[in-house]
């Protein structure tokens, strides 16, 4: 376990341990998104380590411009083949022909600029939302354990056949997950289930899942709430109700949420045109976007252009 905890520590400097060979990583630094970075590395001797993550909070009251959350999460026991990309993989990780077992680190940093569109408009209730919105007085750094929602979706980062934009959206969606379920860690009460009974059904929980997919595939054709609601099945009240349960956010800002990450992927790494992007995201006015993508992300559309 302090093997992992040691990766941990040094993940954000993209430090390794002298035995392990780096096999493959992946990327992206945007201004005012989600910077990541995912390193898969070959452990030439066998490692018996539980997963594990850390928060880690950085919170200076007199430099607020400098604080961030990071999440840091190491995995074991996956598999990596030459041959093929395990990004183009159908086989999921664990099951995968590829010779090397290994130990994979992931980092995701997130700016209190990028927060701070999750709390702007939220009454303050609990350390969670504290700690997103940058108000809890002490810098902290916390392990927790990796739970089988965490390794699904760090092991879907891994093995998925997106490519290009739509591989960047599926990106964005999966790790706005993990910063929904690693937030519970500063939750100590137990589970007590779900508010909305209607979501004990796995029917119900398959819907929501179901409608946040449809939601990814329609960033540049929006859909009404009626529409999704008629596409999934479900009543729209129940729908709304359910979605903001299980991701933490409402129908509208999780899509709006989306379509300007992936508006800033356009921008900076593309090099796509303000117009261009505007168009692609389904926006009847250039105007309307550049509205639309202050507001959420506080930049205008032209400071991404390279």
């Amino acid at each position: 376990m302090q093997q992992v905890l040691d990766i941990l520590k040094l993940a954000h400097r993209g430090g390794i341990e002298p035995s392990m060979d780096l096999l493959h990583q992946k990327e992206q630094s945007i201004p005012g998104s989600i910077n990541y970075h995912i390193r898969r590395y070959y452990a030439q001797h066998p490692w018996v380590a539980d997963d594990a993550g850390m928060m880690v909070y950085h919170y200076n009251e007199k430099k607020p411009q400098e604080n961030y959350l990071e999440l840091r999460y190491c995995t074991t026991g996956n598999k990596y083949c030459y041959d093929k990309s395990c990004s183009f993989c159908e086989k999921q990780p664990t099951n995968c022909n590829g010779q090397q077992t290994t130990v994979d680190v992931f980092t995701f940093h997130f700016s209190s600029t990028f927060l701070n569109q999750f709390t702007h408009n939220v009454k303050l209730s609990n350390r969670k939302d504290e700690v997103l919105a940058f108000k809890h007085p002490n810098a902290f750094t916390k392990v927790f354990p990796v739970c089988n929602k965490k390794r699904n979706t760090l092991d879907a980062l891994l093995n998925h056949s997106y490519t290009g934009a739509l591989e960047n959206i599926f990106i964005n969606a999966k790790i706005h997950e993990l910063l929904l379920y690693s937030l519970d860690c500063l939750v100590d009460e137990k589970e007590e289930g779900f508010a909305c009974k209607f979501l004990e059904d796995e029917r119900s929980r398959n819907g929501i899942y179901q409608a946040k997919e449809i939601l990814l595939q329609h960033i540049g054709d929006p859909i009404t709430i009626k529409e999704l609601s008629r596409k999934v099945a479900m009543n729209e009240c129940y729908l709304k109700k359910g979605f903001k349960e299980i991701f933490g956010t409402t129908i509208f800002d999780f899509y709006q949420q989306q379509r300007m990450e992936h508006a800033k992927y356009l921008l900076y790494e593309k090099g796509l045109s303000v117009t261009d992007v505007s168009a692609l995201l389904g926006y009847s006015s250039i105007s309307h976007f550049s509205a639309a993508f202050k507001k959420h992300t506080g930049l205008k559309p032209c400071d991404l252009l390279k």
